[in-house]
């Protein structure tokens, strides 16, 4: 009787510490930017889409995306969000496995969140009238190799000019608007909420979206680290379920190029809570980015980049897109989901 009593206790505590164990979340260390087109990773997790996966998410901030690449290589950051920029490719032509899975941030019409912001005076005395105009002018982009040099490239085409007929000066989004207030750069390629405040501030004017001048581009991505898709591909695509119902929840936030959708009052909430911007004014205001809801990345733009990017010397290696991008953990989603259907069609 009394071994009996010690079996069944023994096998009550063995059941009773089994969901305990299953329960124990996965940790994931994600890096972001802390911009806006980090939306997706802040709604999944304010929203508890991680915790429903089984995920315990941690964020950390980096200066630059360039910046998470090495951390990524080495399976120090399990997924990162940031441009896809030269150093990313040269990082994988070295042989550094990192997979570009996910749209973050693009520009379909009426997205143009990165537009050409041109100062106020050479508009309004006729200096600055089309594209062509930009031969000769100081214009302020991120980085070398970055997307908004390759967004750059394409005003020049449109313009019929060349690259090189640009004198690119490097600064931070935020700096730009600075220089731009001081006439130090007569343009830039300001990302939203530094572009409405150039505006606000009488500094420069939105002369064309980026939407126009490069439509559909992918200037933002997801990436997966090699060792986090070697060591747990199944919580790979659990935080892509996660982020696509993230992501949908965003798109179901859009009208007309703004945050002024049926969920938009929730998503605002959200980044004032997750971003240094605060009031939510900002967000109602600005022209805010596209993610493809169901979460595929443009192949097309990323190979016109990649192109590009060589024939600036920018790449180092050989690297091709295939070599790059995975969209099969949207796919699996995706099927699994369905389809994305905005909220009114529900």
């Amino acid at each position: 009787m009394q071994r009996k009593l010690i079996s069944l206790a023994f096998g009550a505590l063995i059941s009773s510490s089994l969901p305990a164990l299953a329960a124990d979340p996965i940790k994931l260390e994600v890096g972001i930017s802390g911009a806006a087109t980090d939306v997706g990773f802040f709604i999944a997790d304010k929203k508890g889409y991680f915790k429903a996966e089984g995920l315990e998410v941690k964020m950390t901030n980096f200066d630059t995306a360039a910046k998470m690449v090495a951390p990524l290589g080495a399976g120090q950051l399990d997924i990162g969000g940031g441009g896809p920029s030269a150093g990313l490719y040269n990082a994988i032509a070295r042989g550094i496995d990192i997979k570009i899975v996910a749209d973050k941030g693009s520009t379909p019409k009426g997205h143009g969140f990165q537009p050409l912001m041109v100062r106020k005076d050479h508009i309004e005395s006729g200096r600055f009238k089309t594209l062509a105009d930009l031969k000769g002018f100081k214009v302020a982009i991120s980085a070398p190799g970055s997307g908004s040099s390759t967004t750059l490239n394409e005003a020049a085409k449109k313009g019929g000019i060349k690259f090189e007929d640009i004198e690119k000066v490097y600064l931070a989004f935020p700096q730009q608007v600075l220089a731009l207030q001081n006439k130090a750069i007569d343009a830039a390629f300001t990302t939203e909420p530094n572009a409405t405040e150039a505006e606000t501030r009488g500094a420069a004017v939105r002369f064309m979206g980026d939407d126009v001048i490069y439509p559909n581009h992918q200037v933002a991505v997801i990436l997966y680290s090699g060792t986090f898709l070697k060591k747990n591909p199944d919580a790979g695509k659990r935080f892509m379920r996660a982020y696509i119902k993230a992501l949908r929840d965003y798109n179901d936030a859009l009208k007309d190029g703004k945050l002024a959708g049926p969920k938009a009052d929730e998503v605002i909430a959200i980044l004032t809570e997750y971003t240094n911007i605060k009031d939510p004014a900002v967000y109602r205001s600005i022209t805010a980015h596209g993610s493809n809801p169901d979460g595929f990345v443009n192949i097309p733009t990323l190979g016109i980049d990649l192109e590009f990017f060589k024939a600036t010397g920018d790449i180092e290696g050989k690297v091709t897109i295939d070599q790059v991008v995975d969209n099969s953990f949207a796919e699996a989603v995706v099927k699994e989901l369905g389809p994305y259907k905005p909220m009114a069609a529900k």
